[in-house]
């Protein structure tokens, strides 16, 4: 087996442009530090809105070609982050995004209908098999994924949540599946985690300078929902700054879902960079090695 780097990073997504969203500082910063950092998306992102009136023919609903352009896009961003190993799960097409409905309650749901192929349908310990043989090729010290709830209720982060869960508890185990390699046992999980106090901080100023649109809904000083992370659950957090442009890139680079007009940008001014700048996240497996303000500065922290 090649010498590996000494640092490794898995990070578990459901759709292109949800690891730019969640992860695109922590993830620049890592490659930088000379990290090896691995991606793995579950769907192509099939079923999501196309924001560019020039492709809308690209739709499901029209010749259902957003799949092979979202994986352009997905390089694209990655080329902005210096990401090079970027892999589909199974391989590119292999699960189909289930796309997602919005609930009486105002949540992420499963549509009531969904296709065979779709991500939502797929066998867990199928899908689990397809991650366990990256889990044990790479061997890495950090796995980042969605909590159970998919971050906001979206069937196929739940689904990545489960998989990846999953896929990490027979990793470990030497008697399972030997012919997809060497037992390896991951020293730390992470969940992505939105902080509650930045959220409410952001949302006030725009709120005060006049936007009532972006995130409409949202109250600064009432309930936020299962997305938002109370700050007592985020055990670390990743300083973007300094790659704050590089994550601004990488979200342009998903053209047909993030619009520069849109909520995203409306908060990489002056405004949101509490948001984008700053990547929480919830310590669910490993110790955690928190710096004199309570909250771990390095995933790694702590690791021998």
């Amino acid at each position: 087996m090649a010498e590996l780097p000494a640092r490794r990073l898995l990070l578990v997504h459901a759709h292109p442009d949800d690891e730019t969203i969640n992860n695109a500082a922590t993830m620049a910063r890592y490659v930088d530090e000379g990290a090896q950092v691995t991606l793995i998306t579950c769907t192509l992102g099939e079923e999501g809105e196309v924001l560019v009136p020039d492709l809308a023919h690209l739709a499901a609903d029209r010749t259902d070609a957003l799949g092979p352009h979202r994986i352009t896009e997905l390089a694209n961003a990655m080329s902005e982050l210096g990401v090079t190993d970027h892999r589909f799960l199974g391989g590119p097409g292999k699960y189909r995004d289930t796309g997602m409905i919005y609930n009486e309650e105002g949540n992420a749901d499963v549509p009531p209908d969904t296709r065979p192929d779709s991500f939502w349908q797929a066998d867990l310990l199928a899908a689990a098999d397809d991650l366990v043989p990256v889990i044990r090729e790479v061997r890495p010290q950090v796995l980042i994924t969605y909590d159970d709830y998919g971050n906001y209720g979206h069937p196929d982060h739940i689904q990545a949540h489960r998989v990846a869960t999953y896929a990490a508890a027979l990793a470990a185990v030497p008697s399972y599946r030997e012919e997809l390699g060497p037992a390896w046992d991951i020293p730390k999980i992470y969940w992505n985690a939105m902080i509650e106090s930045k959220w409410r901080s952001s949302l006030r100023n725009l709120r005060a300078a006049g936007d009532t649109t972006t995130f409409e809904g949202l109250d600064p000083d009432g309930d936020l929902g299962r997305a938002i992370t109370p700050d007592r659950f985020v055990t670390a957090i990743i300083d973007g700054a300094p790659y704050l442009d590089r994550k601004m890139n990488a979200m342009k680079a998903h053209a047909t879902q993030i619009t520069v007009d849109g909520p995203f940008f409306a908060l990489s001014n002056n405004n949101g960079n509490e948001i984008w700048t700053d990547e929480g996240y919830r310590l669910v497996k490993g110790t955690a090695a928190p710096g004199p303000d309570g909250v771990e500065d390095d995933l790694f922290a702590g690791l021998q």
